[in-house]
């Protein structure tokens, strides 16, 4: 192995290619149109456009990616996470091509990427696990009869697919066919396939993984756990390792349970298997990642062993480098920088990134897809970049990551840094003997808390300052002040500043205007009409299903009224602060 393709882009296609140079190999990029300047297309040793902009026609489109394999001369592919990477036919046509396939064999990825043929082989070894369907559910019928033998809340998942994407949760009877047309819809669009199971959901669980190592000589290690129970839209935004406050009994039965269905499955590669994690303590599988996660640092920080080295090994054949589980050294929390508006429901928001100035210091590491001058593309997932902070316990991480974060920059664009920033000061979070946050904490318990930190400027970055020279009895002194206050002296009284750290950057909201318009609060593409032209409809109710970077959000009305659709049908691209229709008021 001498020349690895990066099927994959942004912040992990980066992080590959540093592997490559660490272990003296040759980095091959592909980019589609809208990541031309992107960082991973220069850091790269070599890249080669896909053309094109959606997924569908870049990073899904095995064709072109491995005609560029060619033409680059390129001995091994490495997917990195999302796109193609849980996709046996692409590893398939890999290996077929003659290239080697850096990851699990196709035949692993079927077996655990399926998560009906995952459950089958945790049966098979003894993983706990909650009742779930037999196999894919052929309509929202199907999840109903479920529901009525195992109660409700059911989780219905996408079976081909993994990180959150095709999941919703239906917490009524009536919520059912709603989320199961949802959840199909949203697993075509990330994976291409549509296909769904049913499980029993647990009311409020940790997310718990084990991050595994193993090889073709009969080694599988796991390299420790993780705790990701900070999720918002079923997907990760804070993971840390190892996972706090486990019993040794349920550390031992996670080792021990993921070490076996990995063996059972032949899993070579880094994998991951994720369980959930009851108040009560039970203990039951979720699901197999077959691919690198994006966590993954927080376990390289806490074990000292680089993953995607240890893939570079596997795949050439040779032994993994450890062959014992280790012993975790100190803590390591990350945080995913995301362009979402965590003052608007986490919203999508793509765009320029004007500013984006890392912390620095003890046990501080960014992996990033952006610098200042970047932008984050609406084609693909919100991902800028992740702040991994280390310490040599939990206490200490905390207290290195409240800092590092105060000092994060990023401008041009709506971040999640400020839900960041009052997260690693809530209580529920950081209390010494306990983890008071699951899986839809967020959502749950959270949301007014944010919301009340937002408003109060809690969340906010330290106050940037700026210098002017002012004349005291004839003499210079340097007076220091806001960069707010600053701007508007040197404008006459007017504004000035920018938008630091990810504030809330002022936009349209789903809302109803003076003249009764309802405007998008996003860029993106309309899914579907949830409310007929014509309609009545009452404060709240949903009006549309808008998709952008991969995630669907639901238009609500601000106001009650008849509603008068607009003209675009599903499939249309709809602008931020577009019109999507009028709620023409009943009163008078």
């Amino acid at each position: 192995m001498n020349k690895v393709l990066i099927a994959n882009r942004g912040e992990i296609a980066v992080r590959i290619a540093r592997a490559c140079t660490d272990a003296e190999l040759t980095s091959v990029a592909v980019y589609s149109d809208p990541d031309a300047d992107a960082l991973h297309v220069r850091l790269s040793d070599e890249a080669y456009a896909l053309g094109g902009s959606a997924s569908a026609d870049t990073y899904l489109n095995i064709d072109k990616i491995l005609a560029i394999a060619k033409k680059a001369g390129a001995d091994a592919v490495h997917p990195g996470y999302g796109f193609l990477s849980e996709n046996a036919d692409f590893a398939d046509a890999v290996q077929n091509a003659g290239l080697i396939w850096i990851g699990p064999s196709p035949a692993a990825i079927r077996s655990l990427g399926n998560k009906v043929t995952a459950r089958e082989i945790a049966v098979k070894v003894g993983a706990p696990l909650v009742p779930g369907s037999d196999g894919p559910v052929a309509n929202a019928e199907d999840v109903r009869a479920f529901a009525e033998q195992y109660g409700v809340p059911v989780a219905i998942k996408a079976a081909y697919g993994g990180g959150g994407r095709g999941m919703r949760i239906a917490h009524r009877m009536e919520d059912i066919d709603d989320a199961f047309d949802s959840a199909v819809r949203e697993a075509t669009v990330a994976f291409g396939r549509g296909e769904c199971f049913v499980e029993r959901f647990l009311d409020k669980p940790r997310h718990v993984e084990a991050q595994v190592l193993a090889d073709t000589h009969g080694n599988v290690v796991v390299v420790g756990t993780r705790d990701c129970s900070l999720q918002r839209r079923n997907q990760k935004l804070v993971e840390e390792a190892p996972a706090p406050f486990l019993t040794d009994d349920q550390r031992s039965r996670i080792h021990e349970s993921a070490r076996a269905i990995c063996r059972e499955a032949g899993y070579t590669s880094a994998g991951t298997v994720e369980y959930l994690v009851a108040p009560d303590g039970v203990i039951s599988f979720l699901e197999v990642n077959t691919r690198l996660q994006v966590e993954h640092p927080v376990t390289e920080a806490t074990s000292g062993i680089d993953l995607v080295r240890e893939q570079f090994r596997i795949a050439a054949g040779l032994p993994v480098s450890i062959t014992e589980d280790p012993t975790p050294k100190g803590h390591a929390i990350e945080f995913r920088l995301n362009a979402e508006d965590a003052g608007r429901g986490f919203l999508p928001s793509p765009g320029p990134v004007d500013v984006f100035e890392a912390p620095t210091g003890a046990g501080i590491r960014v992996d990033t897809g952006v610098r200042s001058g970047s932008s984050v593309p609406a084609e693909y997932d919100s991902l800028m970049a992740k702040l991994i902070v280390h310490g040599e316990d939990r206490s200490q991480a905390l207290r290195r990551a409240r800092a590092a974060l105060d000092e994060l920059r990023i401008e041009g664009l709506p971040t999640v840094v400020p839900f960041h920033r009052a997260v690693v000061r809530d209580p529920d979070f950081t209390n010494p003997d306990k983890l008071g946050v699951y899986t839809t904490w967020i959502e749950n318990a959270f949301a007014e808390r944010l919301d009340a930190a937002l408003s109060s400027g809690a969340t906010g970055p330290v106050a940037r300052r700026e210098t002017l020279t002012v004349e005291i009895d004839g003499k210079a002194v340097q007076l220091g002040l806001p960069a707010e206050v600053f701007a508007a002296l040197m404008n006459g009284g007017g504004s000035g500043g920018s938008n630091g750290g990810g504030a809330v950057a002022q936009s349209p909201e789903n809302t109803t205007n003076d003249d009764g318009a309802v405007t998008a609060s996003m860029g993106g593409t309309l899914v579907k009409w949830l409310a007929d032209d014509g309609a009545t409809i009452t404060v709240g109710q949903p009006i549309a299903v808008l998709e952008a970077m991969k995630m669907e959000t639901e238009v609500l009305s601000k106001s009650a009224g008849t509603f008068q659709r607009g003209k675009q049908e599903p499939g249309a691209a709809v602008g931020r602060g577009g019109v999507l229709g009028k709620v023409l008021s009943t009163v008078g």
